[in-house]
């Protein structure tokens, strides 16, 4: 396959797959002209990443889950030892996020949003405090 027929088959843009090669994530074989040859092997792994990191995974936890899954004597409890700590900063991010829209939302409905120039919003972002 060559670059535009895996990047459709794995939905990732030619310059992700690019990417991926340039950090050595997969590695084509390349033609007697240097094109790109991708084989099913390439496209497995490029679909596994591109859902790895649609689940939010960092490329080097992309790099070590690939790792992971090549080896078949991995153990699991590392593997999900990996989705753990990655899950926790998903938790952490969301409580942050909560955070922030109930702050933002607190603004928002003292603001009376008339002609006047007193706004609580720009107040808070100038002093920080609400």
């Amino acid at each position: 396959m060559n670059i535009g027929e895996i990047s459709g088959k794995s939905g990732l843009p030619a310059k992700t797959i690019r990417y991926y090669e340039d950090i050595g994530l997969i590695t084509p074989q390349r033609s007697e002209n240097g094109y790109r040859r991708f084989s099913d092997t390439d496209l497995h792994k490029l679909t596994f990443l591109g859902r790895a990191r649609a689940l939010g995974f960092s490329i080097e936890d992309c790099r070590t889950l690939m790792a992971m899954y090549e080896d078949e004597s991995r153990a699991s409890s590392d593997v999900k030892l990996v989705a753990t700590e990655h899950l926790n900063r998903i938790d952490e991010k969301i409580a942050q996020l909560q955070s922030m829209r109930s702050t933002l939302s607190h603004l928002v409905s003292e603001c009376a949003g008339d002609n006047r120039p007193d706004c609580p919003i720009l107040n808070d972002l100038a002093c920080g405090k609400s």
